[in-house]
């Protein structure tokens, strides 16, 4: 991803992708510091069409978009975009992180937007790790960054129904998930080791699963941050060009033409 190396769960060799979620990077660099901002992470680039999500786990992101946003959200934080009818944005480490080192970890993954909201206008929100809903018990922490999970309901706006998740199980706990049947579900594993539903995985595992009603049952084998990823089937076609999801191929052309008309907006980065 922008030259830079990653893990790609998805798309996989069994599976290009599971409505609504298109694509789930795991990043893991470490920045050995002494650096500019500019010299680190990635510069702009263009989207329209989808959501590009990204939970941070360790370190910090610096996003700048053209339309004038520009937030840093910490480990234990989410940036959640919607791209709309078109944006460009840059995402970094922030001056410090860039000039003191250390371990920037993230997750990115993609969330496909009904065609009815494909050309709506962009929008961006900086979730931090304290205005993250949580469930707390001795040994589990649960996220809720979207949707309506166990009476909490995450901050982050969505355009069809999902419920995303970020959490941590220690060894032997033990957590039962009630997501809705209609739902697809994405498990990802950071690390660790978890038992679910009579299945073991282990660090960078993705699981799917056709959630028809029953629990989903997780049991620590050790330690393990996981994400879920649940959502309601869009059920349209899909058309992708690099950072552009449509619908049809005469919208990924039309979304090139704009792009390079510079009709998703200039981004001008700004470094102190």
């Amino acid at each position: 991803m922008g030259g830079h190396i990653i893990e790609q769960p998805l798309p996989n060799v069994q599976m290009q992708q599971l409505d609504p979620f298109l694509l789930v990077h795991h990043a893991e660099w470490e920045l050995k510091g002494n650096q500019k901002q500019q010299e680190v992470g990635i510069g702009g680039h263009p989207h329209r069409g989808f959501s590009p999500v990204t939970f941070v786990f360790q370190g910090d992101v610096r996003h700048q978009d053209s339309f004038g946003n520009d937030e840093i959200v910490k480990a234990g934080g989410t940036q959640w975009m919607h791209a709309g009818k078109g944006i460009v944005h840059s995402e970094r480490p922030s001056a410090e992180l860039a000039m003191q080192g250390g371990l920037q970890e993230i997750i990115q993954f993609w969330v496909n937007t009904p065609a009815a909201h494909k050309m709506a206008p962009p929008s961006y929100q900086p979730i931090t790790a304290e205005h993250t809903p949580t469930l707390k018990a001795e040994l589990y922490k649960i996220g809720v960054v979207a949707g309506e999970f166990e009476g909490l309901v995450g901050p982050a706006p969505t355009f069809s129904p999902m419920t995303l998740l970020r959490g941590v199980i220690k060894t032997k706990g033990s957590y039962k998930f009630e997501l809705p049947s209609s739902f697809n579900t994405l498990i990802y594993l950071l690390d660790g080791g978890l038992n679910i539903n009579g299945q073991n995985a282990t660090r960078k595992d993705l699981i799917w699963l056709d959630n028809d009603g029953d629990a989903i049952e997780m049991t620590a084998l050790e330690d393990t941050r996981f994400i879920v990823l649940s959502g309601e089937p869009i059920n349209e076609e899909v058309s992708s060009y690099g950072p552009f999801v449509m619908n049809t191929q005469t919208e990924i052309m039309q979304a090139l033409r704009d792009s390079q008309m510079g009709k998703m907006g200039v981004l001008i980065e700004n470094f102190d």
